[in-house]
C-alpha cells in the first residue's frame, strides 16, 4: 500500500507515512468518520486553530513571540489566520447586505449628532451609501494592519521587533478581535438586530483593551510604559486620520462632490 499523498511505501501496520507524515486513511469516507474528522479537526484542544484562539486571549505573547522567533508548528500562521478571518467578514458582510441591510443605518445615527447638523455634512452622509462602505471593509481591514504595525514600530523604537514583525502582532491580535466581532455581531444580529450599530462602536475601546493588554505582555511593560505607548499610539494615529480626512476632503472639491457654497452661512 502506497501513501496516497506521496505514494512513498506504506510499512504495515503504521497509522502515518513516515516520510511526508500524512495519516493513513483505510476506511471508505462516510457520514460518521467525516463528522469525526471535523470534530477533531476544529473541536479538539490539540488543534492549532483552536489553540491559537485560546493563547492569544490567555498568553498572545507564547503565540507572537515564538512565531517570530521561529516555531512555525505550533500555532496557526498569521496569514493563513488573518486570511481566515477575512473569509469570516466577507460571509458576514453577505449576510448583513442579504439579510440586515435596513439595520445598518449609520447615515441615521450621524445626522443626530450636532456636528453633522450643517450643509456639507447632510450631503455627504446623502451619498453615503451602507451597501458600498461593507463593499469595501475588507480592503480597509487589510490596509489597517500594516499602518497599525508602521505605528507600532515607531511607538516601540526598541529594535526588538523590526517593521515586519510588527506587522505580525497585529496580524494576529486584528484576526482575533475581528473573529470574535462577527461571530458576536452575528448572534446579536439574530436577537436584537437593532443594538447592531451601537454593539459595533462598543467593540472600539474592547479592542483598545486588547491590544493594551497583549503589547503589555510583549513587551513586558510597567502601567506607565503602557499609558504613555498608548497615548502616544492614538496621537499618532490621530494625525495619520486628520491628513486622511484632509486628503479625502480635497478629492471631494477635485471631483465635485463638494463645493465651495455648501460651507457658506445661510442668510
Amino acid at each position: 500500500m502506497n501513501c496516497k499523498n506521496c505514494y512513498t511505501e506504506l510499512q504495515e501496520g503504521f497509522d502515518y507515512c513516515s516520510s511526508c507524515g500524512g495519516k493513513v486513511v483505510r476506511k471508505r469516507l462516510t457520514l460518521k468518520n467525516l463528522f469525526e474528522h471535523l470534530s477533531e479537526t476544529f473541536f479538539n484542544y490539540d488543534n492549532k486553530l483552536l489553540r491559537t484562539i485560546i493563547d492569544l486571549c490567555k498568553k498572545p505573547e507564547d503565540v507572537i513571540a515564538t512565531y517570530i522567533d521561529g516555531v512555525r508548528k505550533r500555532y496557526v500562521n498569521p496569514i493563513s489566520f488573518f486570511g481566515l478571518s477575512l473569509t469570516l467578514s466577507g460571509l458576514s458582510v453577505f449576510l448583513i447586505q442579504k439579510f440586515y441591510l435596513e439595520y445598518f443605518d449609520i447615515v441615521a445615527w450621524m445626522s443626530s449628532l450636532e456636528i453633522f447638523n450643517n450643509p456639507a455634512s447632510q450631503k455627504a452622509l446623502a451619498n453615503y451609501s451602507a451597501s458600498d462602505t461593507m463593499e469595501y471593509s475588507s480592503l480597509i481591514y487589510s490596509a489597517i494592519v500594516p499602518v497599525f504595525g508602521l505605528i507600532s514600530w515607531v511607538v516601540f523604537w526598541d529594535k526588538k521587533y523590526n517593521f515586519t514583525e510588527h506587522i505580525v502582532i497585529y496580524l494576529y491580535s486584528m484576526s482575533l478581535v475581528s473573529i470574535f466581532s462577527v461571530v458576536a455581531g452575528q448572534i446579536i444580529l439574530l436577537l436584537n438586530p437593532t443594538f447592531y450599530i451601537t454593539f459595533i462602536f462598543l467593540t472600539y475601546p474592547i479592542i483598545l483593551l486588547y491590544h493594551c493588554y497583549l503589547l503589555k505582555r510583549i513587551f513586558d511593560l510597567s502601567k506607565l510604559e503602557l499609558f504613555v505607548k498608548t497615548i502616544l499610539f492614538l496621537a499618532i494615529f490621530f494625525v495619520l486620520y486628520v491628513i486622511l480626512g484632509i486628503v479625502s476632503f480635497i478629492m471631494g472639491f477635485v471631483t465635485g462632490q463638494y463645493n465651495i457654497e455648501d460651507f457658506k452661512p445661510k442668510a
